[in-house]
Order: structure tokens, then sequence, then C-alpha cells
């Protein structure tokens, strides 16, 4: 598998630190409100990484962080008059439940900073004898200078940030800077202001530094040096330039092999943003389109190309995917036939022959870069191979072996071919069960007008031989 290594600016192929394993972090939220439609790609991109991964039979460790401590958590806590610990606990809830929507698996491990003060004290400490940190007045800074490296990852010249190009001088800029002794210097740890939470540190009280965390708990989960460090491209400078700098300095170690940022998500061409009121949050985007559908949009696209959520892409996504799971049911069909042969017959074994092909394409597809959007054409040309050979006389043996290798494809990209009826509420699943008696009593306006409600419902009833159907829609 090659992978575009953001470090190194090109495709390097995958080789992890220890064969057969591999460690992976990935910067999740700031939990201070529901996450927005920009937060899901690289929850959707990197859980499909490490799908991928599991399915190429790697075991893969895989972490992601909450961010619980932060000034954006303290505003909406002084805002809403209550404990900053109820705001991000409340959301990291929240977060979970959106991401069991869009089917991204929970982590191996969802450390919380908060959770994880004393090793980022250590840190801290590591970095302040080692001269690559200082103190003042309470505020712990690091020598960006004393990192010789400082701007590998995202190729600035420390020299051109000095003289503020661009403004990227400013985003290392923090408050208490006039106290700093280069202006490129962040910090690592900030004392506590009146009603902010703070723990006990050999500096005072206060609390750690952005950048600090996902150091030090990527380090405690994973190890010294990660295989796979991702996120998105809005991370690469200055959160994950500062995480090697302040890593690389502490451990004498490398930091990361290899890099992934995906790329932006814009909302009908523009970049999304509260004062153009084009932010939507994963709920809001969620209640409209089925977030199967908003999962299968964000594969449809190469991780690190920009990606437009528009109306008529998430419509076209919507058909795509209606396509792979009419198929999926139509070979389900098959197989729950009563009077469908159950040995293969005539020149079905050369049909499951075919098979190879298809996985093989998508295989190449996935091992260049995680290139979903071609892994989904390959699906489509799987589906219409499936539609050419299947139909109401073909065994069920032929349908299951279709069926199984359509399955392991569709759990790669995380998408879910056959819904459960259990998913359905209490009151869907007794409508279904009246309109069934309404049609008993051949009281058939009654059983039309239950369907016309289930319709409205979002739900589609079909009546099929082996009884009543039916599809969220």
């Amino acid at each position: 598998m090659k992978i575009f290594n953001t470090l190194t600016r090109r495709k390097e192929e995958f080789v992890p630190i220890t064969p057969g394993k591999v460690g992976i972090y990935v910067c999740g939220p700031t939990v201070y409100d529901y996450i927005h439609i920009g937060n899901a790609r690289p929850m959707i991109v990197f859980d499909t990484l490490r799908r991928y991964l599991e399915y190429k039979g790697y075991e893969v460790n895989y972490v992601s962080n909450f961010t619980d401590v932060d000034d954006k958590i303290i505003k909406r806590a002084i805002q809403d008059n209550v404990d900053s610990t109820v705001i991000s606990e409340k959301y990291i809830e929240e977060c979970k439940k959106d991401m069991k929507a869009l089917n991204v698996r929970p982590a191996t491990t969802h450390p919380q900073a908060t959770k994880e003060i004393p090793d980022m004290i250590d840190m801290v400490n590591t970095l302040i004898n080692k001269e690559h940190a200082y103190e003042k007045n309470g505020t712990v800074y690091f020598r960006t200078r004393s990192f010789k490296d400082y701007g590998k990852l995202s190729h600035k010249n420390i020299d051109e940030l000095e003289s503020g190009h661009r403004d990227d001088a400013h985003q290392l800029k923090v408050s208490g800077e006039d106290e700093k002794e280069d202006n490129l210097d962040f910090v690592l740890w900030k004392p506590k202001k009146e009603g902010e939470p703070s723990w006990s540190s050999p500096w005072g009280n206060g609390r750690p530094g952005w950048h600090l965390e996902c150091s030090v708990m990527s380090k405690k989960y994973i190890g010294g040096t990660i295989d796979i460090h991702a996120g998105g491209e809005d991370l690469i400078f200055p959160h994950h330039e500062n995480e090697i700098a302040q890593s690389e300095a502490a451990n004498d170690a490398e930091f990361a092999r290899y890099w992934m940022h995906n790329g932006f998500l814009r909302i009908n061409n523009e970049k999304m943003s509260k004062s153009l009121g084009n932010f939507f949050t994963v709920r809001e985007i969620c209640e409209k389109y089925d977030p199967q559908v908003v999962r299968f949009f964000m594969l449809s696209a190469q991780y690190r190309s920009p990606l437009n959520f528009s109306e008529d892409l998430i419509i076209a996504a919507k058909n795509g995917l209606e396509r792979i799971l009419t198929s999926a049911e139509k070979l389900r069909d098959v197989i729950a036939n009563a009077a469908a042969p159950a040995e293969l017959q005539a020149g079905e074994q050369e049909v499951i022959d075919g098979i190879k092909p298809y996985v093989e394409k998508f295989e190449a597809a996935m091992d260049d870069d995680l290139n979903t959007a071609d892994a989904v054409s390959v699906i489509f040309e799987y589906v219409k191979y499936v539609n050419t050979n299947v139909n109401s006389a073909s065994s069920k043996a032929l349908a299951e072996a279709l069926y199984k290798e359509l399955s392991v494809l569709a759990e790669v990209l995380g998408i879910i071919l056959e819904k459960k009826d259990d998913d359905l509420d209490s009151e869907v699943e007794a409508l279904i069960a009246e309109r069934q008696q309404a049609r008993k009593d051949k009281n058939f306006a009654k059983a039309d007008e239950i369907r016309d409600k289930l319709l409205a419902m979002g739900i589609e009833l079909k009546d099929t031989r082996e009884g009543v159907k039916w599809k969220r829609i």
C-alpha cells in the first residue's frame, strides 16, 4: 500500500514499525458543541483507512482524542453558567452518537486531555531540563528555534515566519507574548485565570497548551513513534508542526513515520462559515439526509482532494448508494427464495470465478493512497456484474457467494447493506403490524392509509411472496 506522506510530499510504500501492527493517531474534535460536517470528513476517511488495514490483516491500534479543556469550552461553560466538565462530557456523548450514525467505529482508545495532565507536566519538565522550554511568570514556552527541523512538515522557513509572511507568525502568538524570548515560541503550559479549570504544577496552577495534549496522548497510547498521524489539512500548521517539535525534542525519536491529511470540505463551493450561514452540524445534516448517504458522499472523492457539499452532489450519492443496496436486496431475495436451487448450476462457477478481478481492482484502488473514489467505482462495476448474472432462477449458492464478496467490500467502506428490523422504532413496528391486520381484514383503504403514513415517515414497504420488506428512503 502506498500513502502520500505530507512530510515528504510524495507517495511512499507503507511499512509499519512492527510487522503486522499499525498505530494510528487522529486528532479528534474540541468538544464545546455538536460536531460540524467538516469534522465528519476526517472521521469517516480515517475510519475507512483503519477498516482497510484490518481487511489486509493488520492489528490496528487506533487512537483519537477528545480535547476537553480549551478556551472555546470555557467560553461555552461561562455562557451556559455551568462547569466546563458539564459542557465537555455532554458533547463527547453527542459526538459519539453522531459517529455511530455515520458508522464510524469507536477508537481503540479515546483519550481525554483532562485525564492525562500528570504526563503532560512530565513532558514539560523534560523539555525544560533539555533547555527546549522555559518558564515566565507561570507560563511555559517552547523554544521554537531550539528545534532545528522546525517547519519540516509544513515546509515553512522559520526566517519567513519571523518576518510574518502571510501572517503565519501571528498564528503562533499567544497572550503574554511580550515575555517570550522569541515571537515564534509557543505555549506548553498557561497559568490559571479566574473561573477557569486548572491543575497544580511546578509553575503554579494552570492548564496545558493544545499542542502539548496530542503529543502526550499519542505517546502514552501508541508509543514514542507513531506509524500514521492523521487529521485535516488545517492542522498541518501550526498544530502538527508544533507536535513534531515538542515530541522529537523531548523523546529524541521520530514522532510519526507517515502524515496523512484530508482536504477541506466546502459548502456550495464556499468555505464553511457561520457568518456566511452555511455552517452545518452533522446532526442537522443527518436530519435531512440518511447518515449512510453522508458517509458514502464523503468517500466519493479521494481524501486529499477538496470536496464540495451541495444538494446535487448529495442526491447523486443517494442514488449511487441506492444502486448498491438494491443489488444487495436482490441477492438476499434469491437466498431467501424457497424455490431457488440450493447448489450451483451449470455455468455458475464461472460467474463466481469472475469475482476475483473486481476484488483485485478494488484493492489496487485502496492501495493507491486510499483512493476510495476509484474503489466505489469498482463496487458499481461489481453491482452491474451481479445484476447481469443473477435472476430469480439462480441458485442460492451463487447468490451467497456474490453477496459475501459485496458485504466484504462494503464493510471496508463502512457501507451497511442491510438495516435490521430492530432499527425500527416501536411506532413503526406497530404500524406495519396494523397494516398487515388491515390487509387480512380486507380493509385495503386503511392498509393504503398506513402505507402512505409510513412513506411520509421515510419508510417504504414492498409486499413480496416472502412477506413485507421495508427500507428507509
